[in-house]
């Protein structure tokens, strides 16, 4: 008996039994060896999708194989014949088995047909159902089916084929309108990835990150390429016009990058220049020992170096050592000789300590009398501070502050003694004593609250030249 082969739904080529043409004498057919495949076997190896495999012989129950076995007959001959419609026909030869294995065998490949059609109706319901696929399958079912060398239901199988086409059209309509849903999807979203990086071309400016915007346009060309990768193909025309339009974007974006850095390395260079110049003026002047002039140039040295602008991190780094050195050298030379005036200010300080405590034993003063003679050790120790020359900086107000303190004491007893003498002090006499005794009561308060001394300290020195103007208008 011969076989012919067909192709499976999973691309398997799978043998089915051939319809054996009449012969003026019966021909033996070979009986299949113990160790030879079935056909059922052989529908599991495969490499390309066609009509689907059948399962494997073992797989049928006696009941189904009984009911195939229905539509057909053995003669004594081993001549098998299947009833197929209102005729009958002859199918094949099994000289050599009984008739009951004959029959099964033609039974189980008419099951292994069968089989094909059930797993084409289940692989239609699949996701990944291909057109060429379901096709194909068709069209090598409806080559099996039209005279299978097969015993079984023929006309049942053939009804079912035709069913199958028929959900086979209706299924290749969907795939059809998923397609054409998928490309739609696709182009969307392609067409997103083309207007991103349009956008990003149109936002071009003065302000551009140029290195985040180059990772955003590669970012960009990766998903690009992932996107046709792994999306349906849409049309070329549609895919070419897209493409184009990324491409114009990114070309604007890297004839603007170019520009940028073309302008960029001229201002670098530009830089480079200027702040050589500012290198070369430095050197010049750190040497110098006119510290106050020479401290103001090196501040205009600083403002024209940040106004230069940046020569690249590298040079910039190697440029800005030059001047640092330049710098440095000039007021290191500063800081030492203030260092040593610093020494003989301290000196001054210590010697302007020692007057302090001296004229701050001058008050309080009780009368006028008493006033005039502060006044006149007070000019002495003025003349005296004066020629001892300057203090730190940081403690100037403070010893100044204590100098004006006692000044202040033994002129407001000066004050007082003169609005004694003046005619219209008379008349404010009163009223001003009020007010003194009210500051004074507030004072007590405030000097009672306080916790810091130095504040304590400075409510009391106000409270005792108060009192001294009260005793001054008594």
């Amino acid at each position: 008996m011969a076989d012919e082969t067909a192709t499976t739904s999973e691309n398997t080529t799978v043998p089915t039994p051939q319809a054996a043409t009449p012969a003026a004498a019966p021909k033996p057919a070979p009986v299949p060896k113990p160790h030879a495949p079935s056909p059922a076997a052989f529908a599991k190896k495969g490499t390309k999708h066609a009509a689907p495999a059948a399962p494997a012989a073992n797989g049928y129950s006696d009941a189904d194989v009984k009911a195939a076995e229905a539509f057909g007959r053995v003669d004594d001959n081993g001549t098998v014949y299947v009833k197929d419609g209102d005729a009958e026909r002859e199918v094949g030869q099994f000289p050599d088995a009984s008739q009951e294995e004959a029959l099964s065998l033609y039974a189980r490949r008419y099951l292994d047909l069968k089989a094909k059609l059930d797993l084409l109706a289940a692989r239609l319901s699949t996701p990944t159902v291909k057109t060429h696929e379901i096709d194909e399958t068709i069209k090598t079912l409806e080559q099996e089916t039209e005279q299978p060398a097969a015993v079984g239901d023929l006309v049942a199988l053939r009804t079912q084929l035709a069913e199958l086409k028929a959900a086979a059209e209706a299924r290749k309509t969907e795939l059809a309108e998923a397609r054409k849903a998928a490309v739609a999807k696709a182009v969307e979203e392609r067409t997103k990835i083309v207007e991103k990086a349009e956008e990003l071309a149109a936002s071009l400016g003065d302000q551009t990150n140029w290195r985040s915007t180059a990772d955003k346009f590669r970012s960009l060309f990766d998903q690009w390429q992932q996107h046709q990768r792994t999306t349906v193909r849409i049309d070329k025309a549609q895919a070419d016009a897209l493409w184009k339009r990324f491409s114009a974007a990114r070309t604007t974006f890297n004839q603007a990058r170019r520009k940028w850095a073309q302008a960029r390395d001229n201002e670098r260079n530009a830089a480079k220049a200027a702040k050589e110049a500012i290198i070369a003026e430095a050197n010049e002047l750190k040497d110098s020992t006119a510290w106050g002039e020479t401290s103001h140039k090196f501040n205009e040295l600083m403002d024209r170096w940040k106004k230069a602008g940046r020569a690249g991190h590298n040079e910039d780094d190697a440029l800005w050592a030059k001047f640092r050195e330049a710098a440095d050298t000039f007021f290191n030379a500063r800081q030492a000789d203030r260092d040593q005036i610093s020494s003989s200010e301290k000196e001054n300080l210590a010697k302007k300590e020692e007057l302090l405590v001296k004229a701050e034993a001058l008050v309080p003063v009780a009368d006028e009398a008493a006033a005039k003679k502060a006044r006149q050790a007070l000019a002495a120790i003025q003349e005296e501070w004066d020629q001892i020359g300057y203090v730190p900086r940081d403690d100037m107000r403070r010893i100044e502050g204590r100098l004006d303190a006692v000044d202040k004491q033994i002129k407001a007893v000066e004050d007082a003694a003169w609005k004694k003498s003046d005619p219209e002090a008379d008349a404010r006499k009163s009223s001003f004593e009020e007010q003194l005794n009210a500051q004074l009561a507030e004072l007590d308060a405030q000097i009672a609250a306080e916790s810091d001394p130095k504040k304590k300290a400075k409510l009391e020195a106000e409270k005792a030249t108060k009192e001294q103007w009260l005793n001054a208008i008594k």
